[in-house]
Formats: structure tokens, sequence, C-alpha cells
């Protein structure tokens, strides 16, 4: 179930299936295991359907922020296909970005927040109508920084949107064994759960620190 998404209007219809973005995924994975990436990769799996549904929600022009784990934002963002698997290919998995495309990933955990605040900071100084849509782990949003942005960009009303993604992980290490229980969703932020079959990185089994 997503939480907080009925509050966002649908502005186009997919462009992939939940079968395109696993046979995605199976290819890099196969990539991967046979030794054509040169660099990290971390795969998705289990949160096609809720994102999908989330991506009903962006338009062209908005801009997406994402993490390490990016390959399914960059396809429904309307990402080329070719070009995001040369990306990966190159050993850029856990750095996709096409700023053409108005998408920016990072693997600093955290990183890609006030970087998708200062651009929603610049839409609104500038009389945009686009949106940012910012996506983060379970554990990012349990980060002081999160609260510091979200504080800021609802403060000042900028068009920052955030997406949680939890599955239950930051890396290895089990979310609730890091904080106990996990912060009180606000109203205004896009939650779902998710199970992946993958590990935190490459393929293979989880290990669990």
């Amino acid at each position: 179930m997503i939480k907080n998404l009925e509050q966002y209007e649908i502005v186009k219809e997919p462009q992939y299936t939940k079968e395109d973005l696993v046979n995605f995924e199976k290819l890099i994975s196969e990539h991967w295991e046979g030794g054509k990436i040169r660099g990290p990769v971390h795969l998705s799996d289990g949160n096609e359907e809720p994102l999908i549904e989330i991506f009903k929600r962006v338009k062209k022009t908005d801009w997406v922020f994402s993490t390490w784990r990016s390959h399914y934002h960059a396809l429904l963002k309307g990402i080329c296909p070719v070009w995001l698997e040369e990306e990966i290919l190159a050993g850029k998995s856990i750095t996709i970005c096409n700023i053409p495309e108005r998408f920016y990933a990072s693997a600093i955990v955290g990183g890609i927040l006030p970087i998708a605040l200062g651009v929603a900071k610049g839409i609104k100084m500038s009389g945009g109508d686009e949106k940012v849509w910012c996506c983060i782990g379970d554990m990012t949003f349990e980060s002081g920084l999160f609260y510091e942005v979200h504080k800021y960009s609802r403060r000042f009303d900028l068009p920052l949107h955030f997406i949680v993604e939890d599955n239950d992980k930051s890396t290895n290490t089990p979310t609730l064994s890091t904080w106990k229980e996990k912060r009180e969703l606000p109203d205004d932020v896009i939650y779902y759960k998710y199970e992946s079959k993958y590990p935190h990185y490459g393929t293979g089994k989880w290990i669990n620190f």
C-alpha cells in the first residue's frame, strides 16, 4: 500500500509495465554476473507496482532525485533504456545523472536532499510550476538531514515532494536495530514498503550486520 499518494493527480500513463522493469534488471544482473560491469551495482525488485503508480504523477518537466538504486526511477522518468544500460556498463550505476532529462542520482546517503532542496528553491524563486521528487530509503528518512530539509521546504512552501522506499535496511543494517522504532510519517510524505530478492550490492543473498 502506498501512503499519502492520493493528493497527487495523474498526469500521464506509464510507459513501462512491471514485466518491462523486471526484465531490465534481469539484463543488468546478467551483465554483472558476466563480469561486464566494472563498478558497483544496486538492483531493484519487488517495488515495480508502487513506483509505476507513483510515476504516473511525475511530469516530464519535473525533477527526480534518486539514490544508488536508481534504475527503475530513471526508466520511469523517461530516460532512454539504451543510454541507461550503456551508463551502467560504464560503471556509473550508482551515479546516474541526466540533466537534460532532469534526473540526478547520488551514491552518498542523503546526498541528494540538499541538492533537491536547492532546485526546488530555484523553481519557487523563478515562478516555475515544476515539482521536485526526491526518492530516499527508510534509513535516510530517519536522518537529521531529512528533518532539516523537510522542515525548510514546508516552511517556505517549496515544490519538493518526498518518496520513502522502505525495505527495512540501510545497506546491510536493519533500520529497527539502529533506531529501535521508526519516525512517525508526516502526512505529506509518500511512503511504501517492499522486499527485494536482490541484496544491497550485486546479486546473491542478503547478509545482515
